[in-house]
């Protein structure tokens, strides 16, 4: 009998590894997005955005859907096919609303539901679109958020597009394109007569606006400085919401003050203070509270050297809650009014898009190295998950393990970074190895899903994420230690890594990948210009003639305030650009990649490396993907991508070709 048990024990065990299945690139397409969740005035309801790709239209479409507290219940909302986004309840518990364009309307407007029931209906009726929008804690009222723009009557009526005309110093922004004096301004809808009053004019941005408690007032940032385009200047205003209210300066810091959030009381706000004054994408905000009359700012995490953001109140206006991001990980926090701190969620996972619900519960969104991004409440200091959209998904994937791993470079740095080891692989088998960098650089890779190390792994390669220097979570002075110095630190930190691998046999020293987008494109090729044992690259959305990049890209105040100009400081610049003009000592074959419309990275960075390689003859491929930006949106791109680094990784390292159809070469 125990042997016919054991028999049976092993079959049912033998079916259900064989019906799961590796994770390919086509799995792009059953990848769903959860985002913005907000909890309902009664604290029995979350809303939130589930975004699903549609392989027939090549696109994602957005719906808003709900789930009860305690997650027995769960009700799509929308279901049109124009997409629906920023659920907002009503403080009064009345209504739930949503922007969206659906059916025929030509811009973005509010849109309300009942909580009782039936369809949704369109509350605004602007000609313009609303970028973002804050109801008032008496439910009367409605801030809205509208950036400066042709109606779309005026626009359908034109024939010949007019030409734009460019004065600014930051002129181009990837996404936005070219930047006219176009800004974000405030104005206040009233719900019940549908009135619409200008709150605020000039030539100036206003950011993250928020309600005082008892509706009579607004408090925003903005960099109202003499030419807001060369500095990092933002500061808080405060103004009544009525039509030509005064402003108030709350703060005076020079460098950025962000994100503000009135206490419930109504007596404090918190946000964020940045310690640079100069614009540095190394810099790390710390939390402050200030009074609502103004004066001096207390800086609540002094002696905490890790990135925090935006700060939530506690129901009872005695603390302030944020997400710390700290070494792989990040984690829910409170502060008291002291400074006193106190970590309420713990383990290797990340946590986002904090909001608060009722009483002592919160919600937030939370992913690990196996689960995508879920919804979780914390309720008495203890995270609960609350959805669970990739259950099905998941159930029948095989996904590689996820390890924390520290090494050191030749001058002594100590590393953090991770490890994704190949399903059902020994750990005694050297492995091909794919160096897979992040962006940034002031990112971090983390024990959050992460979908691209997945599917190489699912192939057989071991991955390793490394946070060099330069990447967050490690402090102010590990993020600033490439300053003017780009691709030397982050170079060592990243050999460090694979030299450690290598030593302790976890991966073959004779198959070496490497790649990465963004940042990680850009670093790909400082490190195949600096070790020739790399056998294939993929440098996406990347730069390597550094020179080149000023005035192409939106990067310009950074280049200024690191570099100097180019026509003052020559010897720096042509120091960063060192894999182009040592372009020769690169024989790694690489594949590069862009979006047609990036203008973070445009594409002249990636075509001048091609060139050169094809010049050189090296093995080289350039992929455009047309209308995209910097971000690869598009779900037949993204599948295409994964697809074209593995069977570019996999000619070189002599992995199988993977069988996925791409399109054919032009």
């Amino acid at each position: 009998m125990n042997k016919i048990l054991l028999i049976i024990t092993a079959s049912i065990t033998s079916l259900h590894v064989f019906s799961q299945q590796l994770i390919t690139p086509s799995d792009i397409y059953k990848m769903k997005s959860v985002s913005d969740p907000q909890v309902s005035p009664d604290g029995k309801w979350v809303a939130y955005v589930l975004s699903t790709p549609d392989s027939t239209k090549d696109k994602s479409d957005s719906d808003i859907w709900m789930i009860s507290w305690d997650g027995t219940e769960s009700v799509r909302l929308t279901t049109s096919p124009d997409g629906e986004n920023h659920p907002r309840w009503s403080p009064d518990g009345k209504y739930l609303t949503f922007l969206s364009s659906r059916y025929e309307t030509k811009s973005s407007q509010i849109w309300k539901m009942d909580r009782r029931g039936g369809e949704a209906v369109k509350l605004t009726e602007l000609k313009y679109s609303i970028g973002d929008y804050l109801w008032s804690p008496d439910s009367k009222k409605i801030l809205l958020t509208i950036h400066d723009q042709e109606s779309s009557d005026e626009a359908d009526k034109k024939k010949t597009t007019k030409p734009i005309v460019i004065d600014r110093y930051h002129f181009k922004s990837d996404g936005d394109g070219y930047l006219e004096r176009k800004r974000d301004h405030l104005y206040l809808f009233d719900v019940e007569t549908k009135k619409l009053d200008t709150l605020t004019r000039g030539d100036f941005d206003e950011e993250n606006p928020a309600w005082s408690p008892d509706s009579k007032k607004i408090v925003f940032a903005s960099n109202r400085s003499a030419d807001a385009d060369r500095n990092n200047n933002s500061d808080l205003w405060m103004m009544e919401t009525r039509k030509g209210a005064e402003l108030k300066q709350l703060t005076q810091w020079k460098g950025s003050d962000s994100n503000p959030a009135f206490s419930p009381d109504g007596k404090q706000i918190a946000y964020l203070k940045s310690q640079l004054v100069e614009h540095s994408i190394y810099d790390q905000p710390q939390l402050a509270v200030i009074s609502a009359d103004g004066g001096e700012p207390k800086i609540l995490n002094p002696a905490l050297d890790r990135d925090v953001s935006s700060p939530r109140w506690s129901n009872d206006s005695q603390s302030v809650y944020t997400v710390v991001d700290d070494d792989r990980r990040s984690y829910v926090a409170s502060f008291d009014l002291t400074g006193s701190k106190k970590a309420i969620t713990t383990g290797d996972q990340i946590y986002h898009s904090l909001k608060r619900g009722t009483g002592n519960n919160w919600v937030a969104i939370s992913s690990n190295a196996t689960m995508p991004n879920e919804i979780f409440v914390i309720e008495n200091g203890t995270a609960r998950r609350l959805t669970h959209i990739h259950d099905d998904f998941l159930k029948l994937r095989t996904l590689a393990s996820v390890e924390a791993f520290n090494s050191k470079g030749k001058d002594g740095t100590d590393v953090g970074s991770l490890l994704f080891r190949p399903f059902g692989k020994s750990k005694t088998e050297k492995l091909p190895l794919i160096l897979w960098i992040h962006g940034g650089p002031t990112s971090q890779d983390d024990f959050g899903f992460d979908l691209a190390p997945q599917v190489f792994a699912a192939q057989g390669y071991a991955v390793a994420c490394v946070n060099y220097r330069g990447s967050s979570g490690r402090g102010l002075a590990y993020s600033k230690a490439i300053s003017g110095d780009w691709g030397n630190k982050e170079v060592i930190d990243l050999i460090g890594a694979v030299d450690h691998l290598i030593k302790t046999g976890v991966v073959d020293a004779d198959r070496l990948a490497i790649g990465g987008w963004s940042y990680g494109g850009i670093l790909t090729d400082y490190v195949t210009a600096t070790d020739a044992r790399f056998k294939a690259a993929s440098s996406g959305a990347g730069s390597a003639l550094q020179l080149s990049m000023y005035g192409s890209d939106q990067y310009t105040l950074q280049y200024e305030n690191e570099l100097g100009v180019p026509w003052k400081n020559m010897d720096k610049w042509m120091k960063v650009s060192y894999p182009f003009l040592n372009v020769e000592k690169i024989k790694t074959p690489t594949l590069y990649m862009v979006g047609e419309k990036d203008f973070n990275v445009p594409a002249v960075g990636g075509e001048q490396m091609y060139q050169a390689l094809k010049s050189l003859g090296v093995p080289t491929e350039f992929i455009i993907y047309p209308n995209q930006h910097h971000g690869i949106s598009v779900p037949s791109y993204q599948k295409d991508r994964l697809t074209r680094y593995l069977n570019w990784y996999g000619k070189y390292l002599g992995m199988p070709k993977l069988k996925e159809k791409l399109p054919e070469k032009k």
